[in-house]
């Protein structure tokens, strides 16, 4: 026997790549073609850009007394209660609740919620930042 099953397998798996080759010739031209097209195209706005920047500058001068200082001073506040934003850690931890009740940014406590608490980790490492004030923005 001239040929065996082992060599018709290996001169099939050839002609078939003879005869892909060609695709993947055109496949490889088209894809070189139309890099080259985007990297030297050019993008132009298709609206007037000024380019000149104005700048103005406003002066504005407050005079207080001591008197206007001393009666501001009871409503000022330095952050939020630490045992309400524990209570809520507690009950609504998985939502972060506590995170929103300090004002953390937005995005961290999305990734918060979708992380399940930054995998448990994060979630007791609030609970003692929380308890022992060492929480930006309590």
């Amino acid at each position: 026997m001239l040929f065996s099953k082992k060599n018709l397998v290996v001169f099939n798996f050839f002609l078939l790549l003879v005869k892909l080759k060609p695709i993947y010739m055109k496949i490889k031209f088209l894809l070189t073609a139309f890099a080259i097209m985007l990297s030297f195209s050019a993008a132009y706005a298709s609206f007037p850009v000024k380019r000149a920047a104005v700048a103005t500058e406003n002066n504005v001068i407050e005079e207080s007394t001591s008197e206007d200082v001393m009666k501001a001073v009871p409503a000022a506040r330095a952050g939020k209660d630490k045992w309400v934003a524990a209570a809520l850690w507690f009950v609504l931890g998985g939502f972060a609740a506590h995170r929103w009740y300090i004002g953390s940014p937005w995005y961290w406590n999305v990734l918060y919620i979708i992380t399940f608490g930054f995998f448990i980790v994060g979630h007791i490492i609030d609970i003692v930042q929380i308890l022992t004030d060492s929480y930006p923005g309590l």
